[in-house]
Formats: structure tokens, C-alpha cells, sequence
């Protein structure tokens, strides 16, 4: 073959595989998300660089897995409209505590009625009086009836335990894995009685070590006395996170599992 009649095939050729892109392009852009995500996080604060790397994180997971991510960042616009425009809310280190009385009452609702799914994180369980606002007694029974107590403000490293290998937010995950540098609340019970808990932290591999301990201390759970699927991620607190592979796994399973894919 002669090089022309070869260029001008190879032309041919790419033009075809770059209308294909195009076609394939637009095709992914007609498709409609499967589902919606609302995800609720305090604007600026010691967890800013949490929420901003999963902003990052979550907008790369929407893309791929094909699912819409909004943010608020107070509880003024929750109500009953509001939430049913979504599959799954997400709380991105936002305490339960300075939301309005309609906010409350349609998030209980929601979960109540298996409505929409739910994932929390950290800051969810700041759980006590706070900010001049009092406990919000649903959402202390929602996490097994406990109350924040303290946390260890000096950072420690520590091994979580998976204790429930084969529900669908553990898939891929080692039967352990270390966690860095988290500031473990205390609660002033253990929430097992009345959740199933999924994780726990050996508190024995603390590093550095510290006297700030539980004793039995889970830090991944699900209450199954609601209809919602939920799960609490007490890990939340440093945007390195990010960087570990099995809090993503973990983050990602929830995502799918929560809102009901």
C-alpha cells in the first residue's frame, strides 16, 4: 500500500473513532442520575479540610457511578419536599444539634420511614448540650442511646476491627486496618446494645497510648430498629483519609449500600 492511500484511511479511521467518542459522549450525558445524594457539612471550621477533600472524592464517585451530589450548609431548607428529592443524605461532620424544628421533623420521619438513606460521620455523635442547644434525645436513641463524653485531643493511631465481614459495607475490606492520627470520641456507653455495630477499634493498639479509652469502643455501626438504611462512620475527622484505601472502600460501599443500589 502506498502512503497516501494508508493516510487517508487512518483518517478515516480516526474520524470514526472520534464520532464514536462523541456519540458514546453524549449518550452518557442524556442518561439521568440514578439516584441523588443531599450532603449536609459546616462551612469553614477544624473540619473544612475534611469536607473539601470529600467534596473532591465525592464529585469523582458521582461521575462514575452515575448519581447527582448537592451541599448544604445549615438546615434551613430541610423539610419534607426537600428531603424527598433524595435517595441519600449524607452528613459531612455536621453536629445534631442547631437544626430548626421543621428540619427535625422530617429528617426523623425520613429515616422512620425508610425514606431516604443516611451516612454520618464523626461529628454526627457530638452528642450532649452544646452551642447553647440543648440534646436532641431522637437522635441520641438513633445512635444507640449514647452521649459524647470526650475525645482524645492529642491524635492517636488505631486499629479497627471489621466485626460483620459479610454485611455489603465491609466488601473488600481486611479484617482489620489501621486508621492515623484520629481524635476517638468516648461515649458514655457503648451504643452495641442497641445498634449492630459493624467496627470496632482495638484500643489496645493505640499510638501513642492513652488513658482516654471506652473499653468497648465500636466506630462503624447500623440501627436496624429504623427503616432507613444508615450507617455511622465515626472516622471523619482529617482530609488524609482520602489517602487510605480502605476508609473510601468503606465510604463508597456505604454510598451504594445506603441508597439502595
Amino acid at each position: 500500500m502506498t502512503r497516501e492511500p494508508y493516510c487517508a484511511s487512518l483518517r478515516i479511521l480516526l474520524i470514526a473513532a472520534t464520532a464514536l467518542l462523541f456519540s458514546r459522549n453524549a449518550a452518557a450525558q442524556t442518561v439521568p442520575p440514578t439516584f441523588k445524594v443531599i450532603a449536609i457539612a459546616e462551612a469553614g471550621g477544624i473540619h473544612e479540610p475534611f469536607v473539601d477533600a470529600a467534596t473532591v472524592w465525592l464529585q469523582n464517585e458521582a461521575q462514575t457511578y452515575n448519581f447527582t451530589v448537592d451541599y448544604i450548609e445549615d438546615t434551613k431548607l430541610i423539610n419534607d419536599s426537600f428531603l424527598a428529592k433524595y435517595r441519600l443524605f449524607i452528613q459531612l461532620n455536621y453536629p445534631p444539634y442547631n437544626w430548626t424544628p421543621t428540619a427535625t421533623s422530617a429528617f426523623e420521619k425520613a429515616i422512620e420511614h425508610g425514606t431516604i438513606g443516611w451516612i454520618g460521620f464523626h461529628h454526627a455523635t457530638l452528642l450532649g448540650e452544646f452551642d447553647g442547644f440543648p440534646m436532641w434525645p431522637w437522635f441520641s436513641r438513633f445512635m444507640g442511646d449514647i452521649r459524647f463524653t470526650q475525645y482524645i485531643p492529642t491524635f492517636v493511631t488505631g486499629t479497627v476491627l471489621v466485626e460483620d465481614r459479610t454485611h455489603p459495607t465491609m466488601k473488600g475490606l481486611p479484617r482489620s486496618f489501621k486508621i492515623e492520627n484520629e481524635e476517638w470520641y468516648t461515649w458514655s456507653q457503648s451504643p452495641r446494645t442497641n445498634v449492630h455495630v459493624l467496627a470496632s477499634v482495638d484500643e489496645n493498639t493505640y499510638t501513642p497510648g492513652t488513658t482516654i479509652k471506652m473499653g468497648d469502643h465500636p466506630v462503624v455501626w447500623t440501627n436496624e430498629h429504623v427503616k432507613a438504611r444508615n450507617i455511622y462512620i465515626f472516622m471523619g475527622h482529617h482530609a488524609e483519609l482520602f489517602e487510605n484505601s480502605n476508609f473510601t472502600t468503606l465510604f463508597h460501599n456505604s454510598i451504594l449500600w445506603a441508597a439502595g443500589r
